[in-house]
């Protein structure tokens, strides 16, 4: 018992040291600065505004995601579909929490810059690739938030159904394979993956999410980040319990109730506890020893036939 007792503590103490990081991540983020942030800036939902109204809500997500630890240094991208022929985008090497109305970037579908001092993006293809596969969609946002981020590093997709309120806003998030950013690799990545989804993990890149409009692509951001956080917690805890496929079920058809507009080819289902105990049962668990001596006798078995 006394081997047992120390291995247990000292996975309780490696366990403590990882709660208390993910808590120290919460404080660096500035959870408590970005409250204050959030509620002297307000940005109401709908893409029926102004050019100016747009503008500044591009700015006010910048900065919310830049205090959110989102995007470090002149990290990620943001834009809002304005019309059927032109798009409001974030501009290259700035940082999204210092922008101006004024450093924005008009462009047309293609990319064309029509107006701006400034630079779009390299990976505005990806937000205007979105645009066209979702007509559905007016507002894209593109951030590294760190936990989700590790996530998408590590090819892991966040598509398990812990948590009620996840199932309810996203379905599942994959993880799109390895592109180079600013490039058509990314984009070729993405495309299969945008009509049923509304948040996709850009392996060893980060996340884009996208909605109606800009609030919803920003919540559904916050919202990815939240459940790769929790998700983290079970895992560090070494246990997941998920909902059943008749739970599932009774969330994704609460979606109308909620008013929450997703994805034109249906909401993608997450692991549900019966796909994950079917999958589990096809597992064949061997000790050190049984499968020392499988190899030996394969190893024995190849001699002979020589």
């Amino acid at each position: 018992m006394a081997p047992r007792f120390v291995i247990l503590h000292g996975y309780s103490t490696w366990l403590g040291w990882c709660i208390m990081a993910l808590r120290w991540l919460g404080a660096a983020n500035g959870d408590g600065w970005n409250l204050r942030v959030m509620q002297s800036e307000s940005l109401t939902p709908g893409a029926v505004k102004t050019e100016d109204e747009h503008r500044r809500d591009v700015c006010t997500v910048g900065r919310w995601i830049r205090e959110r630890g989102y995007v470090p240094s002149t990290d990620g991208n943001i834009s809002v579909r304005l019309d059927s022929r032109r798009v409001l985008t974030s501009p290259t090497g700035i940082s999204k929490g210092m922008m101006t109305p004024d450093d924005l970037v008009i462009t047309d579908l293609e990319g064309k810059k029509i107006s701006g001092r400034r630079n779009p993006s390299s990976e505005l293809p990806m937000h205007l690739l979105i645009y066209r596969r979702r007509p559905d969609v007016f507002a894209v946002c593109h951030a590294h938030p760190p936990v989700a981020t590790g996530y998408a590093a590590a090819g892991v997709a966040l598509d398990r159904a812990l948590l009620s309120e996840c199932v309810i806003a996203l379905g599942s998030i994959p993880v799109a394979r390895y592109g180079t950013p600013g490039t058509a690799e990314l984009t070729d990545a993405i495309e299969p993956l945008i009509q049923r989804h509304d948040a996709i993990l850009l392996a060893n890149h980060g996340v884009v999410t996208y909605g109606q409009d800009l609030l919803t692509a920003f919540f559904r951001m916050e919202t990815a980040e939240h459940f790769a956080r929790v998700s983290l917690v079970t895992v560090l805890l070494g246990k997941q319990v998920l909902l059943s496929g008749e739970d599932v079920e009774k969330l994704l058809a609460a979606r109308a109730r909620y008013g929450i507009q997703g994805a034109p080819a249906g909401t993608s289902r997450p692991v549900t506890a019966e796909a994950d105990e079917a999958a589990v049962t096809d597992r064949i668990t061997l000790s050190r020893r049984e499968l020392e001596a499988l190899v030996e006798d394969a190893v024995r078995k190849d001699r002979t036939r020589r």
